[in-house]
C-alpha cells in the first residue's frame, strides 16, 4: 500500500522544500570571548539552512559553546529546471526547524562542533489531506576547524582556516517524499577553505569554498529515472560546491555583529526536475541566495548572546524560490580554568 501510495504522489508537480543542504552551523567567541554565531547555506542542506561554519573567528582553549536555534522557510514558487513555476498543487509549502548545538574549543586553533535539528514540514492546502507533512530529527553533524593562518598585515589581520565535517541521518526519514522530506537521506563530507581580512575599523571581508560530497539516499521504489532507467532504490545524490562572500563590522566594542552575505551553489552532476513529476535526491541544484545576518552579546550577562537573520534564494535550478526567517540564542563559558 505505501509503493501504491508512493507512485501516485508522484504523479503530481511538487517541489523540493530543502535549499541544498549546508553542511552545518558553528558557534566561535572572538579575542575579547564573546561568543559568535558562525552563519552561513545551501540545505546546505541546507541546510540548517543553510547554514556553514565560514567565520574566521575561533573559540579559546577550554571553553564550550551552545546554541539554540530556530527558523522558518517558506515559498510557493520553484525552478523546474531553469523555468520558475507556480506551487499550484500544494499551494505555499512550510519548514520550520529547531537546531541544538555545541561547540567546544579543543585548543586555541582547533575546535570541534556537533548538531542535530528538528525538523517539520507542511503545506497551507494539502490537498484535502492527501499529502501529510513530515517530521523528525534529520542529520547528525561533527566538524573541527583548524586555523592555520593568523597575522596581523598593515591596517588589518589576515586569517586562514579550514574545516572537515562530516553528517548521516539519524532517522528514518523517507528523503524521496519531497517538498516534504526533511533530507536528502545520504551521508556527505564536507571540506572547506576561509579567508578573511579583518581593518583595524572593525569592518571585515570574508569569503569561503566548499566541495560537498554526497552518497546514496534509498528510495522506497525499486525504479527511478535519472537521465537513464535505474532499477534500484539506490539514489546517487549529486555532490555539489559552494562559494561565499560576506562583508561584516563589529560594532559597540564588539557587542554587535552585522554581515551581509552571498551564497551559490552548483551540483556537479544530477538531472532537472521532469515535467509533471516531483523533484528527487538526484536532481542537479543550483543556488543564488543572499542574507542579512546580527549578533549582539549583552556585556553585562557574560557569555549570553542573540541573533538573527533572514536569507532569500534569488536565483537558482531545480530549486524553490525560498524565504527563511530565523533567530536564537548563544551562551559559552570555560569548562575548565
Amino acid at each position: 500500500m505505501k509503493k501504491f501510495l508512493l507512485s501516485k504522489l508522484s504523479m503530481c508537480r511538487i517541489y523540493q522544500v530543502q535549499e541544498q543542504k549546508l553542511l552545518f552551523l558553528t558557534l566561535v567567541p572572538p579575542s575579547k570571548k564573546i561568543a559568535s554565531l558562525l552563519f552561513a547555506a545551501m540545505y546546505l542542506s541546507i541546510s540548517l539552512q543553510a547554514q556553514t561554519p565560514s567565520d574566521a573567528l575561533m573559540m579559546n582553549s577550554k571553553q564550550i559553546c551552545f546554541l539554540l536555534d530556530y527558523n522558518y522557510s517558506s515559498f510557493d514558487n520553484y525552478w523546474e529546471g531553469e523555468l520558475k513555476r507556480e506551487n499550484q498543487t500544494i499551494a505555499m509549502v512550510k519548514r520550520n526547524s529547531i537546531l541544538s548545538m555545541v561547540a567546544v574549543g579543543i585548543l586555541d586553533n582547533l575546535n570541534f562542533y556537533a548538531g542535530v535539528p528538528y525538523i517539520k514540514t507542511e503545506s497551507t492546502h494539502p490537498n484535502g489531506g492527501k499529502f501529510a507533512g513530515a517530521s523528525g530529527f534529520q542529520d547528525l553533524t561533527v566538524a573541527l576547524k583548524y586555523r592555520w593562518l593568523n597575522k596581523q598585515l598593515g591596517n588589518g589581520r589576515l586569517a586562514g582556516l579550514a574545516t572537515i565535517g562530516f553528517s548521516i541521518p539519524v532517522s528514518q526519514y523517507l528523503p524521496d517524499y519531497m517538498p516534504y522530506s526533511i533530507g536528502l537521506g545520504t551521508p556527505e563530507l564536507s571540506y572547506r577553505a576561509i579567508l578573511e581580512c579583518r581593518h583595524n575599523s572593525d569592518w571585515y571581508l570574508r569569503g569561503a569554498g566548499t566541495y560537498l560530497w554526497r552518497g546514496y539516499a534509498k528510495a522506497e521504489r525499486e525504479y527511478y529515472y535519472n537521465n537513464g532507467s535505474y532499477y534500484t532504490p539506490w539514489m546517487d545524490v549529486p555532490s555539489a560546491i559552494t562559494a561565499e562572500a560576506v562583508i561584516g563590522k563589529w560594532l559597540f566594542s564588539d557587542a554587535l555583529q552585522i554581515e551581509l552575505s552571498y551564497l551559490g551553489s552548483r551540483s556537479l552532476s544530477g538531472d532537472d526536475i521532469r515535467p509533471y513529476n516531483p523533484p528527487q535526491p538526484t536532481n542537479k541544484v543550483h543556488m543564488d541566495r543572499v542574507g542579512v545576518f546580527a549578533h549582539y552579546f549583552f556585556p553585562k550577562l557574560k557569555g549570553l548572546g542573540f541573533l538573527a537573520y533572514h536569507n532569500r534564494i534569488v536565483a537558482g535550478r531545480n530549486v524553490p524560490e525560498m524565504n527563511t526567517t530565523g533567530f536564537g540564542a548563544t551562551y559559552f563559558f570555560n569548562y575548565r580554568k
